[in-house]
C-alpha cells in the first residue's frame, strides 16, 4: 500500500512539475507571424496594379474609341475622328481606374491566400 502512495506522491510531483515548464511548440518562435507577413507582401508586390492598369486604359481606350467612331458616324454634327477622340480619351481614363483597382484587389486577394495558406484568418 505504501507503494501505491508513493507511486501516486511521485507521479503527481512529476506531472505537476513538467506542467508548470510545458511550451507548445512554436514554429519559428514569436516573429513567426511579423515573418510570414513580410514573406506574404513581398508575393503580393509581385503582383502589379500599375500593369493591370496599363491594360486597363488600352483597352478602355480601344473600346471607347470604337463607340466614339460609331456615335460619331450615326450624328450628325459630330466627325467619326471626334468621336473616336472623344471616346478613347474617356474610355482610356475609365480603363485606368478599373485596371487599378482591379490590380490593387489582385494584390490583397494574393496576400489573403498568403497568409491563410500558412494558417491565419483574414477578414477582407
Amino acid at each position: 500500500m505504501k507503494r501505491f502512495v508513493l507511486a501516486g506522491a511521485l507521479m503527481l510531483l512529476t506531472s505537476t512539475a513538467f506542467a508548470q515548464t510545458y511550451q507548445p511548440y512554436q514554429q519559428g518562435g514569436a516573429n513567426t507571424y511579423n515573418q510570414d507577413l513580410a514573406e506574404c507582401q513581398a508575393y503580393a508586390n509581385q503582383v502589379s496594379p500599375v500593369q493591370d492598369a496599363a491594360v486597363g486604359a488600352i483597352g478602355g481606350a480601344a473600346g471607347g474609341a470604337a463607340l466614339g467612331a460609331l456615335s460619331g458616324a450615326l450624328f450628325k454634327g459630330v466627325s467619326v475622328g471626334e468621336g473616336a477622340a472623344v471616346g478613347a480619351a474617356a474610355g482610356g481614363v475609365l480603363g485606368l481606374a478599373g485596371g487599378a483597382y482591379t490590380g490593387t484587389q489582385n494584390q490583397k486577394q494574393v496576400l489573403n491566400n498568403c497568409m491563410r495558406g500558412r494558417g491565419y484568418s483574414t477578414y477582407y
